[in-house]
């Protein structure tokens, strides 16, 4: 069962009534909550605004996660060409495809949905990084080539959006031990990670191979971070966050 009308009312009028005078500039407003049968399983869509950005992000919550600890959460950052086109060069699409499918056969979990195409840098010069990577660059190396950084997203907002969603610990779904620093910078606690590892294929293989190398991305089935609950899968982060409560 997911978010109860009270609830969902709630959290709308909290947010509504919320001061985004804050220190870093970060503003996100939750909007509205609907059903959402997907077919991966039943979610609740959550629409934010975020003045400070002028964006609009999105959270896919299955189950009842407010008020809640130890809640599977993925990070998954906008990408036209994986998401909807079906690009071979990332494993985006199948991260998001994995997420829903384990998140579904959990008792709760979440999906926030950034709007941070490329690593930050939007979707034309994506698209520009692509063609020096055709080029013979890495795709580090292509956004450094464009004057940015290797990855230019924040997880500010979406520290806002667990704040808003009442939030109280995650277990994070992602292979990036800098997404962990990140959000723990901006007060979410996160208890846990849960592994997404996607196999490459002969488009994402040096893809892969650089964010392992050069970004610190944990790829392999048998990866550890250093947090307080490390979880090997998302079946076992389920049933522990389940014992939780």
């Amino acid at each position: 069962m997911g978010m109860s009308k009270t609830q969902i009312d709630e959290l709308i009028r909290v947010s509504a009534d919320h001061d985004c005078n804050e220190a870093n500039g970060v503003c996100v407003k939750l909007v509205a909550i609907a059903d959402l049968p997907t077919r991966a399983g039943d979610f609740q869509v959550v629409a934010f605004h975020s003045p400070s950005d002028r964006k609009e992000h999105a959270a896919l919550v299955h189950g009842d996660v407010s008020g809640r600890e130890r809640v599977p959460v993925r990070l998954h950052s906008e990408c036209l060409t994986g998401d909807v086109f079906g690009s071979l060069r990332c494993d985006c699409r199948e991260q998001l495809e994995l997420s829903l499918n384990e998140i579904s056969r959990m008792e709760s979990g979440i999906i926030l949905y950034l709007r941070q195409e490329g690593r930050g840098i939007g979707f034309v010069n994506k698209i520009r990084a692509y063609q020096l990577q055709e080029e013979g660059l890495d795709t580090i190396q292509a956004n450094e080539a464009l004057g940015f950084r290797a990855d230019e997203r924040d997880y500010a907002v979406a520290a806002h959006m667990l704040y808003s969603l009442d939030v109280r610990s995650i277990l994070l779904m992602s292979n990036n031990p800098t997404k962990i620093a990140d959000l723990r910078l901006h007060g979410v606690k996160v208890e846990g990670r849960i592994p997404l590892v996607i196999p490459p294929n002969p488009y994402n293989r040096r893809y892969l191979e650089t964010k392992r190398l050069k970004a610190g991305h944990l790829l392999e089935s048998s990866a550890t971070i250093e947090v307080p609950e490390q979880m090997d899968s998302a079946h076992a982060a389920s049933t522990d966050a389940s014992a939780s409560k």
